[in-house]
């Protein structure tokens, strides 16, 4: 898949088949997903992937009820985490500019997005999450304190095909000097 096919066919979905995802799937999207840039090539984003049912069943319990409906076929959930006061930051610890751990969050976004993009050529569907129990998912699966849960991707076969929603334009969104 062309990645221009790739930008306009993704979507949200929010309705899975009832069918598992190979596990090779999930490693391309990670592999993917780690060859995104990221600050002084920090590398701070983590991924805690929930297949099981036991595993599944508690990330669900850590999400509201609209996102437990949305995703209650998808056979696999994402857990990304960014570790904290690494990305954005000098050597010394302190703050390279106001942002802070956002730099974290901004490259975990770049990942996210690799993986995205890679499990859409890979026939996959997708639903990024970021309204969350952040406690109770450091909790499912043993987060260190130094890490920040950033979103919960559910992953699967579509069982939906959704039109693009309406995009604003280019003239809408930038300003050329």
């Amino acid at each position: 898949m062309e990645l221009q096919n790739a930008l306009e066919t993704r979507r949200s979905i929010r309705k899975y088949q009832a069918k598992p995802v190979e596990p090779e799937k999930i490693r391309q999207m990670i592999q993917a997903a780690i060859l995104a840039p990221s600050w002084k090539n920090s590398q701070v984003t983590r991924y805690y992937v929930a297949q099981s049912e036991e595993a599944l069943k508690k990330v669900r319990e850590a999400l509201p009820e609209f996102n437990r409906n949305n995703t209650k076929d998808a056979p696999v959930l994402i857990v990304s985490t960014i570790v904290k006061g690494r990305s954005g930051y000098n050597v010394d610890g302190t703050a390279s500019n106001e942002l802070e751990d956002g730099w974290g969050c901004y490259d975990c976004g770049m990942q996210n997005m690799n993986l995205l993009l890679k499990a859409t050529e890979l026939g996959l569907g997708t639903l990024v999450m970021g309204i969350r129990d952040a406690g109770k998912l450091k909790e499912v699966f043993e987060i260190p304190e130094e890490e920040i849960v950033v979103s919960v991707i559910g992953v699967g076969y579509a069982d939906v095909d959704p039109e693009m929603p309406k995009r604003k334009s280019v003239d809408e969104t930038a300003k050329f000097y």
